[in-house]
């Protein structure tokens, strides 16, 4: 379908669900006191400062990476959406320390599943920001809108975002 001056117009196709992968205040990605991360060069995505260290699953799919240190691990959905959580800020230096993994990669997860744990005070301890990131990594590559819900308190399994799948 053409549109005015001759642009394609992109039509909504199907949608992916995000939901919050932890309990905590949803933000903004450019809220995010990392600038690889808050200027979008991951990805578009979300943040949440977390009130617990319970990590869950935000999309069901396939474990495609856990990070040696712990503190990221990447969710590969059917449709192709390549999905990290990043747990805090600068936190790769703390050598895995104050996080836990329940998953191993090859692993498939459902929504909600239980992926991870942060000891938050051991990161603010640190004098790391607890924040966790979460980004589409392949988004550029994909055709996609990310929706997010405004800033707010979210839990565990609440939809946080709706990815819209545009088709030509």
């Amino acid at each position: 379908m053409v549109g005015l001056f001759g642009f394609k117009k992109k039509k909504s196709g199907p949608t992916t669900e995000l939901t919050a992968p932890v309990n905590g205040n949803l933000i903004s990605l450019s809220k995010v006191q990392d600038a690889v991360f808050s200027g979008g060069a991951m990805g578009k995505g979300l943040g949440i400062e977390p009130v617990s260290g319970e990590i869950s699953a935000p999309v069901a799919g396939e474990i495609s990476m856990i990070a040696e240190t712990k503190h990221a691990l990447g969710i590969k959905t059917a449709d192709g959406l390549d999905v990290l959580l990043h747990l805090g800020v600068d936190t790769v230096g703390l050598n895995g320390k104050p996080f836990e993994v329940y998953v191993k990669k090859g692993q498939q997860v459902k929504a909600g599943q239980k992926l991870m744990a942060m000891d938050l005070a051991a990161v603010k301890a640190a004098g790391l920001p607890t924040t966790v990131i979460l980004v589409i990594t392949n988004s550029a590559d994909q055709a996609i809108e990310l929706q997010p819900i405004a800033e707010q308190q979210v839990s565990v399994g609440q939809s946080v975002a709706t990815l819209i799948h545009e088709k030509e």
